[in-house]
């Protein structure tokens, strides 16, 4: 019998394996970055470029990369020679081994859980969705990896009666980097704080809160005040359009939802966390940070939460969190069953494991609502090759206003007006696109999708214009037609769900576009993978 000593780094370096013969056998590394994952890499080649953090090159600095940290680190490796691809790919990849083995050796050495809970908690997370964020181009591991890094020290500082100073610092800088990765990370950070406080109670806490406080109030301050004097604007971008309207009640439901089905099979030990007095403490503790967390997502809508991103990081805590609730249970020890009994026991055990795995894996065939199968997550985009298009028109000061702000301006690298807003500080703090300001820029493209076309004609009703996203259309296809630009095409593989594009008639290389863009004859439909249909040349009914 092997001893803990050479046991466990045996079995981190199958975890590692495991996971690089999962990644290259059964993920799709072949696949474009997923649309809303291209605009966090168009704010690194910027950066990395020495433009500043801005949307477009030469205007003033916009924080629509709510991923801070993660695309700064990206930048630093594309200046290093990566390219941008490799770069985001790479530090995901990176990140999610590191993860696993963080969930490891916790279970092991923090919560002295068995050898069989610990691998089993490693290989969930492998399978589980976190691949499939590296393959779409998401940085979301890398904010799971600081949150998992967090809650182990916070782990620690719970058991240890006396600990260090560089403890107590090291959880709260990595509280820190969990913030400056994403903002919610502030609020997760505070949860697992408060988590600690109610295992080692208010007196035994009073130095970590200490701690805690002074690198938030210092350092996160000193951050704070540059990003509001950097920007303009305290939060990110996308949070005044996002956290517009009041609480999101759907987002609310979705956010639980979410955080249930990623971590379905904790349940079980939560559930059996409430068994005594002595183990409810610890339950209502460590479910702080997991619904304390899932909640926060009430302020802010739904949109761009591919996988449960949003909700991910949660997986890595809940797997460091129940085998810890299940330490003390009492079991049946196997020199008191029967040979028979405990024959039948390993093969219940071996089966219910792989059960668990396969549903860790089963999580990625809900990345989007339109996937098809459990091994492509969304299909080949028109939006990619219609980026690659444009490319050709590169540095001649272009500009495309789009609804679409994710493939089209990264791969063109036209400058370009986000219509919804999420990258444009005027549109995010007016609430809506306005006719007025499309004039200032007067875009040589203008697209954008939604649910009508020439044969299924757009009902400008009071409650159709009340819905913000058709209005939005409607603002630019009334400014498009109003200015002389030519519908080149409606892309769409139904009449009920399309891209449209008109090109401004009077520059350049407006013919050439044209002809392009109507005579495009692979645009596939992002939500079916087919070619589409161009209803430009239907008349309306």
């Amino acid at each position: 019998m092997l001893s803990s000593k050479r046991l466990d780094p045996l079995l981190s370096i199958l975890l590692i394996a495991i996971a690089l013969i999962y990644a290259a056998q059964l993920v799709d590394f072949s696949i474009p970055p997923f649309e809303d994952a291209a605009m966090l890499m168009r704010y690194a080649q910027h950066l990395s470029g020495g433009h500043g953090i801005v949307w477009n090159i030469g205007e003033h600095p916009v924080d629509g990369a709510t991923d801070f940290l993660f695309m700064v680190v990206s930048a630093v490796f594309i200046k290093l020679g990566l390219t941008v691809g490799q770069s985001v790919r790479g530090i995901g990849f990176v990140s999610h081994i590191l993860t696993v083995l963080i969930v490891y050796w916790t279970n092991r050495r923090v919560n002295k859980a068995s050898v069989l809970f610990s691998f089993l908690s490693g290989f969930y997370l492998i399978v589980g969705t976190g691949l499939s964020y590296v393959a779409a181009y998401f940085g979301t591991p890398f904010f799971a990896l600081a949150a998992a890094s967090t809650w182990a020290l916070g782990l620690i500082l719970i058991q240890k009666e006396d600990y260090p100073f560089w403890l107590t610092l090291a959880f709260a800088v990595s509280g820190l980097i969990t913030g400056l990765i994403r903002p919610e990370g502030v609020i997760l950070a505070s949860l697992m704080l408060l988590s600690v406080i109610v295992m080692r109670g208010v007196r035994r806490s009073v130095s970590i809160l200490i701690v805690f406080g002074a690198v938030f109030l210092v350092l996160g301050g000193a951050y704070f005040v540059w990003r509001w004097n950097y920007f303009g604007y305290p939060l990110p971008n996308p949070f005044y359009k996002k956290g517009a309207g009041g609480l999101q009640w759907d987002s609310f439901n979705n956010s639980l939802l979410n955080t249930l089905r990623l971590c379905l099979p904790m349940v079980i030990a939560f559930i059996l966390g409430f068994r005594s007095r002595e183990t409810t403490k610890q339950t209502l503790a460590f479910l702080i940070p997991i619904l304390g967390f899932a909640a926060v997502f009430v302020l802010i809508s739904d949109e761009m939460n591919y996988g449960a991103r949003f909700q991910y990081a949660l997986v890595p805590i809940a797997l460091m969190s129940w085998t810890r609730l299940v330490d003390g249970f009492k079991f049946s020890r196997p020199d008191q069953l029967s040979g028979r009994e405990r024959n039948m026991y390993s093969i219940a055990l071996i089966f219910l494991s792989a059960s668990i795995i396969y549903y860790s894996w089963f999580q990625n065939c809900f990345l989007t609502s339109y996937q098809q199968t459990c091994t492509t997550a969304y299909e080949n985009d028109g939006r990619y090759g219609m980026g690659k298009l444009l490319a050709e028109y590169r540095g001649k000061g272009y500009v495309i206003a789009t609804t679409e702000a994710g493939l089209l301006p990264y791969y063109s690298g036209w400058d370009a007006i986000d219509t919804w807003g999420l990258n444009d500080q005027f549109i995010a703090h007016n609430g809506a696109i306005t006719a007025e300001y499309l004039g200032r820029y007067k875009p040589e493209i203008i697209m954008f999708h939604d649910y009508y076309s020439p044969l299924a004609p757009p009902k400008l009703t009071e409650a159709n214009l009340a819905q913000k996203w058709f209005s939005m259309t409607i603002t630019m296809k009334q400014y498009a037609e109003a200015n002389g630009y030519v519908l080149a095409a409606i892309f769409g593989d139904s009449p009920y769900d399309t891209h449209y594009y008109y090109v401004r008639p009077d520059f350049a290389d407006s013919k050439h576009l044209i002809e392009q863009i109507s005579t495009m004859k692979k645009y596939y439909y992002p939500t079916t993978g087919k070619k589409s249909i161009n209803y430009a040349g239907y008349p309306e009914p």
